[in-house]
């Protein structure tokens, strides 16, 4: 029986999305068997690393810690295979493009901070968008927009920040 209410919370949350993520974890592990051995080490995962504030969507999150702990153990078993006989049979290779749930987290990454950077006071956005999407140096900025370079760098320290902390605000 669990002890604690995060203990609960863990438990319920794996339940929940159980069958789903065995369904997951056996499309990237391309074996049934090794996707209930990960499914139970996802569950020590969230165990033993809860995280420290509560999680915006408890449902991506498992499938991350699931997607993690699958990458972890076909790397092992990869390392293992080339060992023993020289490489991994071609069927046990993972597919290289990121899994939803990733693609999903990215997107939500990338809408906080599209809004962050459209939060900024005008100047600091466009001495930002020039630096991060035109690539210009700091130089060139300062020159194309009549300010000095020091406050081209101060703006663009400004602008990090202000993403940081809404990334971390919404604990991505």
């Amino acid at each position: 029986m669990p002890g604690s209410a995060e203990e609960l919370t863990v438990e319920a949350l794996y339940l929940r999305h159980h069958l789903a993520l065995r369904r997951f974890l056996t499309r990237m592990c391309r074996c049934e068997e090794t996707a209930a051995d990960v499914a139970q080490d996802v569950y020590l995962r969230l165990l033993r690393y809860a995280p420290r504030r509560v999680v915006d969507n408890p449902k991506a999150y498992l499938f991350q810690v699931a997607a993690n702990a699958a990458r972890d153990r076909l790397a092992r078993e990869s390392a293992r295979e080339r060992l023993v006989d020289g490489g991994p049979p071609a069927e046990t290779v993972p597919c290289p493009r990121p899994d939803a749930e990733a693609v999903t987290l990215a997107r939500e990454r990338l809408a906080i901070l599209a809004d962050a950077v459209d939060n900024l006071p005008p100047r600091c956005r466009e001495v930002f968008l020039l630096s991060r999407f035109d690539g210009l140096s700091n130089g060139r900025i300062a020159e194309r927009l009549g300010i000095s370079r020091n406050m081209v760098e101060k703006h663009i320290i400004k602008a990090l920040l202000h993403c940081r902390r809404r990334l971390d605000a919404a604990g991505k």
